[in-house]
This record gives C-alpha cells, sequence and structure tokens, in this order.
C-alpha cells in the first residue's frame, strides 16, 4: 500500500509530507496559535506542500517486463517514499528539498517477488530501500548519495497476512508488510495480541519493527520486538534463510540477532514468528505527583526493581507534564499502568502508588482497580502522547525547530546526563537561533539497572535554514551522551542520523564483522546504502 493511499478500513488518506493522516493535521488557525507559544516564529504558516511542486525526474532505469507489474513510477507514490517522518523530513517537505526522490516504488506480492527484484537491482546498479509504513525518524528509508544509477523503494505492505496461528505455542507467523491495526485484527477474534504497541503503531509495519529494533509502548518487561521473535525469514541477494522455529536456542550465535536491527542493510525480512500473548482483560492507572524531580526518579528506580511489572511508568518532568496536560502546577508526574489477562490489578496499582509516596509522591487520584478510564491526568497524557506528531508538524509549519530524540543509560549516569542535556542543548539552541528554548524530558521505560530518558527540543528557526539549525542542536546532543556513555539510540534505530554516534559506539572487531556481512550478503551493495555502514 502506498503511502498516499487510503488506509484499510478507513476513507483517510495519509499524508506525504507529514505525520499520520492528512485530514488530522492542525489548520492553518492552530498552526498559529501554536506558534503564538514560541517567540520568534513565522507570522504566518508555510503552506502544505504540493507534489506537483517537486523536482520529480524521470526514473533513471527500467525494470524488465517480468517485474513491471510489481513496479510504479507514479510520482505521488515517489514522493510518498521519499522520506521517513523525522523533523528533518518534515520541514524539508515544507521548504521544497526533499532530497533524492526514488526512481521507483516496487510492491512485492511474495518472497520470489523480493528475491527477483533484489537480482535485478544488483545486476544493473540499483540501491533498494525496503520500506514499511515510512515512519522512521533517523533517515532510514531515504538514499543519500550519487554512487547508484537508480533507487529503488521496496514496499513490503501488499505482504501483510497472517499467516499461521499456533494456539499450542500461542505464536502466529506473519509477513512483514503488516501494518500494527492490521496485525492486532487478526489476532484479536484468537483472544490473542502481539502487544507491541509503538507510537508509530498506526503507521508502522513489523518488517519495521524488527529492522529497527523497535521499543514498545510498555515501559518494563517485554516491550522490545526482540523480546517476541521466534524465527524469520529473510531474502538476502546472497539467497533466502529461515530460521528455526524454537522457544531458545544455545546452538552458536542467534542467526535472528544478525537481522534484528539491521535496517534492511543485509536482507529484507520477509515474514516472521512471534510470540504473542493473551489480551488484557483487566487494568487499572494512576498518577502521582511530586515536587522533586530528583525524588521522582528514586521512586521510579524503586518500582522497576520492586518486581510489580507496570505496563505504563512514564516520568513527565514539569514541562512535559504541562505540555501534556497532565499538570499546570510544576509539578513533576509519575503515570503508572498495570494489566493482566489473567486476574486483577489493583494490589499491584496500590503497592506502586505507596512506593511512590514513599519516595515524596502525594495528591492525585487514583483510578478504581481494573477501571479502564484512567484519572485525568493519564487520560491527558494518553491523548497528548496520540497527538504530539501532528503538532510537531504545525509548529513546524511555523518555522520552529521541534524534535524529540531518546537515549539510555544506567541509573548512575541518568540525574547527570538529564541535567547536561538540557543545559547543553538549550545553550546550543540559544546559540543557534537567539531564541530560548524549551528543553522537556520524560523517561519511557525503565530497567532495574536503568532507564530511557526522551527529549524533547522546542526553538524557533532561522526561517530557510531549520535543518541546519537542528542539525546544530543535535551534534551537540550526540557529543553530551556520548560523554556519559549513554546509546544514541533506545528505540528509533540509527538510521543515516545518527551514523556519526553509532561508529562511535559499536566495538571495532564488531564493525569488521558487520563488514564482512555486508560484503557476504550483498555484495553489490545494493540494500539500503549508508545505513549502518559506508
Amino acid at each position: 500500500m502506498p503511502a498516499t493511499a487510503t488506509d484499510p478500513g478507513t476513507s483517510r488518506t495519509r499524508s506525504w509530507w507529514g505525520w499520520g493522516y492528512a485530514d488530522a493535521h492542525p489548520d492553518d488557525a492552530e498552526c498559529a496559535a501554536l506558534g503564538a507559544l514560541l517567540p520568534g516564529t513565522l507570522d504566518r504558516p508555510l503552506p502544505i506542500p504540493r507534489i506537483a511542486d517537486l523536482p520529480i525526474a524521470a526514473p533513471a532505469a527500467t525494470p524488465p517486463p517480468s517485474l513491471a507489474h510489481l513496479v510504479t513510477a507514479d510520482p505521488p507514490a515517489r514522493a510518498a517514499h521519499a522520506m521517513g517522518k523525522a523533523y528533518r523530513d518534515v520541514i524539508r517537505a515544507l521548504r521544497g528539498r526533499p532530497g533524492r526522490i526514488p526512481d521507483l516504488v516496487a510492491h512485492p506480492a511474495g518472497d520470489q517477488d523480493v528475491a527477483d527484484l533484489l537480482d535485478w537491482a544488483g545486476e544493473h546498479q540499483v540501491a533498494v530501500i525496503p520500506f514499511g509504513g515510512g515512519s522512521s525518524v533517523v533517515g532510514g528509508v531515504e538514499y543519500r548519495g550519487d554512487t547508484h544509477r537508480a533507487v529503488l523503494s521496496l514496499d513490503l505492505t501488499s505482504m501483510n497476512r497472517v499467516l499461521e496461528i499456533d494456539t499450542a505455542s500461542r505464536s502466529a507467523r506473519i509477513q512483514a508488510g503488516a501494518l500494527g491495526p492490521v496485525l492486532e485484527a487478526r489476532l484479536r477474534p484468537h483472544g490473542l495480541t502481539l502487544r507491541h504497541f509503538p507510537q508509530s503503531f498506526e503507521f508502522s509495519t513489523l518488517g519495521g519493527w524488527l529492522a529497527t529494533r523497535a521499543g514498545g509502548h510498555y515501559a518494563t518487561g517485554p516491550t522490545h520486538i526482540d523480546d517476541f521473535v521466534q524465527s524469520l525469514n529473510v531474502i538476502t541477494p546472497a539467497g533466502a534463510g529461515t530460521s528455526w522455529r524454537l522457544p531458545a536456542s544455545g546452538a552458536g550465535p542467534s542467526p535472528d540477532r544478525l537481522f534484528l536491527g539491521s535496517e534492511g542493510a543485509l536482507g529484507v525480512i520477509t515474514e516472521a514468528w512471534m510470540r504473542l500473548q493473551e489480551r488484557p482483560r483487566h487494568k487499572a492507572s494512576a498518577s502521582v505527583a511530586f515536587s522533586d524531580f530528583h525524588r521522582a526518579l528514586d521512586a521510579v528506580r524503586a518500582i522497576a526493581r520492586s518486581g510489580l511489572a507496570p505496563a505504563n511508568c512514564r516520568l513527565l518532568d514539569p514541562g512535559e507534564a504541562l505540555f501534556a496536560g497532565a499538570c499546570d502546577d510544576g509539578s513533576t508526574v509519575l503515570v503508572l499502568g498495570f494489566e493482566s489477562a489473567t486476574g486483577p490489578v489493583g494490589d499491584r496499582l496500590t503497592s506502586a502508588v505507596d512506593l511512590a509516596r514513599a519516595h515524596g509522591g502525594h495528591g492525585r487520584t487514583r483510578a478504581a482497580a481494573d477501571d479502564t478510564t484512567a484519572d485525568w491526568a493519564v487520560s491527558a497524557w494518553r491523548s497528548a502522547f496520540l497527538r504530539m506528531p501532528y503538532l510537531r508538524d504545525g509548529l513546524a509549519r511555523m518555522g520552529a525547530v521541534v524534535e524529540t530524540f531518546e537515549t539510555a543509560a544506567t541509573w548512575d549516569r541518568i540525574p547527570a546526563l538529564i541535567a547536561d542535556v538540557r543545559s547543553d542543548v538549550g545553550a546550543a539552541a540559544l546559540k543557534a537561533t537567539g531564541y530560548p528554548a524549551t528543553v522537556n524530558c520524560r523517561l519511557t521505560h525503565v530497567y532495574p539497572d536503568g532507564a530511557a530518558p526522551y527529549f524533547t527540543v522546542a526553538v524557533a528557526g532561522r526561517p530557510g535554514e531549520e535543518v541546519e539549525v537542528w542539525d546544530d542542536i543535535k551534534a551537540v546532543a550526540n557529543e553530551v551522551l556520548h560523554r556519559h556513555r549513554a546509546t544514541i539510540t533506545h528505540h528509533h534505530a540509527v538510521g543515516r542520523d545518527h551514523r556519526p554516534a553509532y561508529d562511535l559506539q559499536r566495538p571495532e572487531p564488531f564493525a569488521l564483522a558487520l563488514h564482512a556481512a555486508k560484503d557476504a550478503l550483498d555484495p553489490h551493495r545494493i540494500l539500503n546504502p549508508g545505513v549502518l555502514l559506508d
């Protein structure tokens, strides 16, 4: 399904230039109201870009007749596959500078189609960019460079079926092009769920989650897609392979681990056996306020080590809580949620709230156990969580620089890491723009040994130079993360935007092994060039 198509089961059209659905974007008046919140933004919003205004050249390659039915050179399809959905992508589209637009878009229907397309591309030096929902925020689905004759975007969303469900083993064989809502709709009649709900859930695919080692919504317990994989089927230019479907194995290095997180640079994941869970029937949630952010960090660490395993354990600093509508009094807010398929969760929620209060938490109203409607702060946060990408795009139309980045570090580094990001990134934004920036933080995932801070930066940009401003700010952010030995990404992947920092994070012997794997599996170097490797 091209990114500009109408989604199955709806009459809504995906936006080619921005996040999500075209009809969900803020209108001009709302954009102006958002811009008024940041000093220095434009007087009026940038116009919504039109595909007709883009410089889309004739394709530089033509597929053979045997593949022609799989491939299109339609300009709207090509434009929709040119970039992901990062701030850099949105502002480039708004400014009419989308970068290299793919020459062709392919929609394979099965493994043989993928293999045939890779064979043709290898013979003719055509770069192949695997594409799922197109929600990458790190430059993972675009081509940068000039070393290939042409660029083919390989859209897998026609391969979207749940092929088998094994209820005895509680697992399913699913094609990689299945979007989140499609996948869950087909599991629901069986009372099962993959239970993987990233913020991009509506607009991303199983294959994309696997190729980027995506993290889901849940703050503790199994949350990375890695945790749910039984086996993978992968098509590479050197051949196809399927790993054995096993609950666990100690037979050498895991073949699945080679392709999880490989971002399409080593092969194309076409299907996977995935571990499933029963759908939860019992839910409860609450929020707790703190006047001291550092005491709130201590509370979250205690909850993460308690064995209570909350499904949600989001800590919002005062700025993040205000923006989400979770509070307006300068408090830090902890959002807690529990769920279970087997029994009530009220006692676990009570224990978590008691732990939070023992560390200085106070004064929030708790939802009743097994009540699926949360207290007002929890409800406000959920609504804001889903709306945030659209608001970012509205601010981008006002010339603002608004973007996020995330990381993970051990608990001993977390307080200084957060403080240095706030100070150094804020200073970098002020230097780049002349305007003070908002730098907010929330914890999205927590572990007994560490946490994943997620930062939001908002500042007025320099008109026409918004990309350069963000690149300067992000370079400073990367330096801070490296200084504290915090990962360049907890769940957003590497892509092209994180390459410099990824090169510093990975051990040199592993880099040598990765290069060797690339040479063996992709000898013509056509698969997603520039991702993970030069």
